[in-house]
């Protein structure tokens, strides 16, 4: 028989990161150029919270943050704690929730033994009975839920509100959070969904009107890029709803997408283009001459 080796673990991708950084960061610190970046350089927890303190410093009215998973920590609770807002969030499936601060029961009313001192979300959904979840309607949409109050390390005492979208409960599900223990499940979820224009508006800005393809290095630059794509992202859903011929009754419903609006505006584009060289050229200019008026703005060539 040959030797028998132990089986090696394969490190992952964050570990293979952490070690990198662990043996390359100090000599790169070194660097007065690297350094002064690297000091400038903030995580988006930080950012968020950062936007929140100003904020709440400039006395912008607002009482209630929304956010996704992946801003949901103890520094960010704990500062919203700190300013006395309240919050709603998505948790991950994978965090854990404290086994010793609730009472689960099955479908004959019998307590759940569960293994503590943690359990993850994901394994107390499967725990919980048919039985204990209850359908409510939040905007034109049903859902069924279940809810109670627990602890959740790092994040104290919340709500915790799983839901799904069909009454066979399959499929994927939402977990959503709040540290107003008080609330019903119904207004925490109406109080989420809020969030959903906010997803809208990545799509479409994204995949639409260029928002992650700028090319530019300076932070004045991006600014101005961004604040483009916001101003057309402004003016976009206007074009989306019908002119209404009641001015006292005015249709709210769009009756196209931010897609097709831009589709349409990018057809009138061309079009007003095309007419113009056409008017170039029947007024006798040559074809070069057409083409370099058009592409007069691309063959600038900046100040040094």
């Amino acid at each position: 028989m040959g030797k028998h080796y132990p089986e090696q673990k394969i490190p992952t991708e964050k570990q293979q990161r952490t070690r990198l950084h662990q043996q390359v960061d100090a000599r790169l610190l070194q660097d007065a150029e690297f350094a002064a970046l690297h000091d400038q350089f903030r995580t988006k927890i930080a950012l968020a919270l950062e936007g929140i303190k100003q904020a709440d410093k400039r006395e912008v009215p607002f009482q209630i943050v929304l956010m996704d998973r992946w801003f949901l920590c103890q520094e960010m609770a704990e500062e919203l704690a700190k300013l006395q807002k309240d919050w709603v969030s998505l948790l991950k499936k994978n965090r854990n929730l404290d086994v010793n601060s609730f009472t689960l029961r099955d479908a004959q009313g019998q307590k759940v033994v569960l293994a503590g001192p943690h359990l993850k979300v994901e394994e107390l959904v499967p725990l919980i009975p048919r039985s204990a979840y209850t359908s409510v309607r939040i905007g034109e949409r049903d859902y069924w839920y279940f809810a109670l109050n627990l602890r959740v390390p790092g994040l104290g005492k919340v709500r915790l509100v799983i839901s799904f979208a069909n009454a066979e409960l399959t499929g994927t599900y939402a977990v959503v959070i709040s540290n107003r223990t008080d609330w019903t499940a119904k207004k925490i979820l109406e109080t989420y969904v809020q969030r959903w224009p906010i997803e809208t508006f990545y799509q479409d800005s994204k995949g639409h009107l260029g928002l992650d393809e700028y090319r530019m290095r300076t932070a004045t630059a991006i600014q101005k890029h961004w604040g483009l794509v916001f101003v057309a992202y402004s003016f976009l859903p206007l074009q989306c709803l019908a002119a209404s011929p009641n001015k006292r009754k005015t249709r709210t419903h769009p009756i196209k997408t931010i897609g097709e609006a831009c589709r349409q505006q990018g057809q009138a584009l061309i079009e007003k283009l095309i007419v113009y060289a056409h008017e170039l050229l029947q007024q006798g200019r040559s074809a070069p001459e057409v083409f370099a008026a058009i592409f007069a703005k691309q063959q600038e060539v900046p100040a040094m």
